[in-house]
């Protein structure tokens, strides 16, 4: 049986959109890989100075239960080179699990919904473009009504290809 998870990535290091790419194609060892959203350059938040991150949100099939969905995205992090020194820290590739189907786990390893995807808008923002009626099981709100509950704040900008044809994966990008 298989259950809609849905994941943010993000990476600030290096090419920041071949990496997602790279992260993409990996994840579908993991099932299908329902719906990708673009690309958005995003402002760093916690720790600031360091690159600008590029950030976008993925939905996918799974037939994998939570706890060997996130071991297998964090096997990914580790072949793609992620060294875990700074949590906060620059990262070539961060993959984040945020909801799984209707599930609410509170574990130490693991936590779902993932416990600050509705503070930050370089989450909501691609969610919402691909997934906006998802519903956060605790809050009870849509993932759309969670980025317009957000106070103004974080730069997130989507990257638009130069032909401005579907989700960017490599160059040829400009921002909005």
């Amino acid at each position: 049986m298989e259950t809609t998870a849905y994941l943010s990535l993000g990476s600030n290091l290096g090419n920041r959109e071949l990496h997602l790419a790279d992260a993409i194609s990996r994840l579908s060892q993991c099932g299908r890989v329902l719906s990708v959203s673009s690309m958005y350059e995003t402002e760093p938040v916690d720790f600031t100075e360091q690159p600008w991150f590029v950030n976008c949100a993925l939905v996918l099939a799974t037939s994998h239960q939570p706890e060997q969905l996130l071991t297998k995205m964090l096997g990914i992090e580790k072949d793609m080179g992620r060294e875990r020194t700074d949590a906060k820290g620059p990262r070539i590739i961060d993959l984040d699990l945020l909801l799984y189907g209707d599930v609410i786990l509170n574990y130490a390893s693991l936590t779902i919904p993932h416990p600050a995807m509705h503070l930050r808008r370089f989450v909501l923002a691609p969610l919402a473009e691909i997934a906006p009626q998802a519903q956060h099981p605790v809050l009870r709100k849509t993932v759309l009504e969670l980025l317009e509950d957000l106070p103004k704040g974080q730069i997130v900008r989507k990257i638009e290809k130069a032909n401005d044809q579907g989700p960017a994966t490599k160059g040829g990008f400009k921002a909005e």
